[in-house]
């Protein structure tokens, strides 16, 4: 929607658009200068291309990512890089270019890929500068305010990491003389999924159709339920009934991605796993279960690194064979009391991050929305 004293350009209009060179011509590890890719820095050079205030756009593969940066930089060849022209402000432009869906320009076959003779011609909706400058204020204050939180909860994650090792030493070490037993011996169940052919992608029913779901690597690997699902019917649930999970135990990423560990919750539904993942269900006796997700995750993430030689796979066998250590149950409660209320705090935190994005979203869709859709200058 083209609002008062705005007016519609093409983004050629209001940018410069550089293409990035090669940086194994340049790169040196003294350089003065950061060599940026569209995920960030890539090494440093003694040269630079683009002044500080550009913002960075993928030319191949992540096309929908903007970045800003505010010192002069060298930038790749599968990246471009838009500098303001004078009646644009760069932290409006940033937010201009976050606000474009890039994807609708890919000419990429296999890999996502855009062309300059494109982004040129797709059509923006510019304020005067004083505005763009009220609205940048706005904006920055928003993402602040984003950031400070994030890395809030970075922070209490360090912190429950910290109060880890201060109370158990390194778990693989055993430094402070734990008494320890082979991991099998302290569990009810651990084994991994079915056989790859036993669950196959064309065994997925529709949501409507289905008697439980298929729990897989993403649900651990994010360490939610809330992601993309599949389904399975009462007939198959019936021959991998025995793969069956249910709240309170742990899945367990083992291909590919190791060690990513996911207590189910108690509302989780009712499924099987996934071939790509291990099932782990504890003897309350003897683990309490934050305590249990502390040391587990450490001790895999160093069984599956050996030297420069990463481990794409791991087996229940292994792992139940490992000696683990077992400090004292009391002192494992005591260190889920504290990280519980850690976990509190993040969750007050995760929920004043929610309101803000949300404000956020409403503020960019307020100042940029509509424009690509209604009007168009490619022919």
């Amino acid at each position: 929607m083209k609002r008062d004293g705005w007016s519609v350009k093409r983004l050629g209009e209001v940018c410069e658009i550089f293409n990035g060179r090669n940086q194994k011509k340049v790169e040196d590890i003294n350089g003065k200068y950061p060599i940026y890719g569209s995920g960030g820095i890539m090494g440093y050079a003694n040269d630079y291309i683009c002044r500080a205030g550009t913002t960075i756009i993928g030319r191949k593969g992540s096309i929908n990512k903007p970045l800003y940066v505010d010192k002069d930089f060298w930038n790749v060849d599968t990246a471009f890089g838009l500098q303001p022209k004078d009646c644009c402000h760069s932290r409006f432009l940033y937010y201009l270019c976050r606000s474009i869906d890039f994807t609708r320009y890919d000419k990429g076959v296999t890999i996502p890929s855009l062309v300059k003779s494109d982004l040129l011609q797709i059509p923006v909706s510019l304020p005067p500068l004083p505005e763009q400058s009220l609205i940048v204020e706005e904006l920055d204050r928003l993402s602040s305010i984003l950031e400070k939180k994030r890395q809030q909860l970075s922070d209490l994650d360090n912190l429950a990491q910290s109060i880890f090792y201060e109370m158990f030493g390194d778990p693989v070490r055993n430094e402070k003389g734990w008494e320890v037993k082979p991991l099998k011996e302290n569990v009810y169940e651990m084994f991994l999924g079915p056989f790859g052919s036993a669950l196959k992608v064309d065994s997925y029913v529709d949501r409507v159709d289905a008697y439980c779901m298929v729990y897989e690597q993403k649900h651990a690997i994010q360490g939610s339920l809330d992601v993309t699902t599949h389904y399975i019917s009462k007939e198959k649930y019936e021959s991998l009934k025995r793969f069956e999970v249910r709240a309170g135990d742990f899945i367990m990423s083992c291909r590919g991605t190791i060690g990513k560990l996911y207590q189910l919750p108690l509302n989780a539904p009712m499924g099987i796993i996934h071939p790509s993942l291990m099932k782990i269900r504890v003897k309350e006796d003897a683990y309490h279960s934050m305590y249990f997700k502390f040391m587990l995750v450490k001790v895999v993430a160093n069984e599956s690194t050996n030297g420069n030689c990463v481990q794409m796979a791991i087996t229940a066998k292994e792992l139940g064979n490992r000696e683990l250590s077992l400090p004292p149950l009391p002192l494992q409660h005591l260190f889920a009391q504290k990280v519980e209320a850690i976990e509190q705090e993040k969750a007050l935190i995760k929920q004043s991050i929610k309101e803000v994005q949300e404000l956020l979203d409403s503020r960019m869709e307020e100042y940029f929305g509509g424009v690509e859709e209604k009007t168009s200058f490619i022919r």
